[in-house]
């Protein structure tokens, strides 16, 4: 270094280019975070709306296609087969046929694509989990005067209920990674970062705030939705 150091005095230009190649470059900078935490926090902000988003509206949309299904064996498959070809279709070209109706930069673009992506999980969990439910079960709850709607939330829901929570935490966490691909319309959440920091000279403290900011994201998700699955299904614990 004292070498570069002397060398980039005498003014000679590749000198002074390999003094900048040996700038510090960390993985880890606590620096950045504090520096830029104004910036961190809108876009763990917007992933997060993002993800809550996508995940409330495929649930939305999931479950009465799961109902459906129940009712009419033979829709299961197409609606299966469905909400799989859509999980297959690239973002680039999700994005591509979504904006001439939602704007080419708009986060509605991302949002609707995250929406249909958690499709494939929520509604074969959904399905799953009414069909798992018994039929002696539906049938004595019939047999006791429920009607439809009573009978889904006080008997299909609470038994189908652990699986229908497993399906929210795959989707939850799948859908906290597949945000960073909003990047493409500059609403990536915690993707920018990434995004940034490669487009800086591969800055890596950029580049790991963003992914472990992802990372530790899916995790607290996953967490809140299994304490709050363990707090709606008490019998479950009782009956282990």
């Amino acid at each position: 270094m004292a070498f570069l150091g002397a060398l980039s005095a005498t003014g000679d230009p590749a000198a002074r280019m390999l003094a900048a190649d040996e700038a510090p470059n960390p993985w880890f900078d606590p620096s950045y975070v504090t520096d830029n935490w104004d910036t961190i926090v809108g876009y763990l902000g917007q992933h997060v709306r993002l993800t809550v988003g996508a995940v409330l509206l495929g649930a939305l949309i999931a479950l009465p296609l799961a109902l459906l299904a129940r009712r009419t064996r033979l829709l299961a498959g197409p609606v299966l087969g469905l909400s799989s070809v859509v999980y297959t279709i690239p973002s680039l070209a999700m994005f591509a046929f979504l904006a001439p109706f939602t704007g080419p930069l708009s986060p509605t673009t991302v949002l609707i694509g995250l929406t249909l992506y958690t499709l494939v999980i929520l509604v074969r969990n959904f399905l799953t989990g009414l069909q798992g439910v018994p039929a002696d079960v539906r049938e004595a709850a019939r047999g006791m005067g429920y009607g439809p709607a009573r009978l889904f939330l006080q008997v299909d829901l609470p038994l189908a209920l652990p699986t229908f929570m497993a399906g929210l935490r795959i989707a939850t966490v799948s859908t906290v990674a597949l945000v960073t691909v909003g990047v493409i319309t500059g609403n990536g959440g915690l993707g920018q970062l990434i995004i940034g920091g490669l487009n800086s000279n591969f800055y890596r403290a950029e580049i790991v705030t963003g992914a472990v900011g992802c990372v530790l994201l899916a995790l607290v998700a996953d967490v809140l939705l299994a304490g709050l699955e363990r707090l709606l299904t008490p019998w479950t614990r009782a009956a282990t």
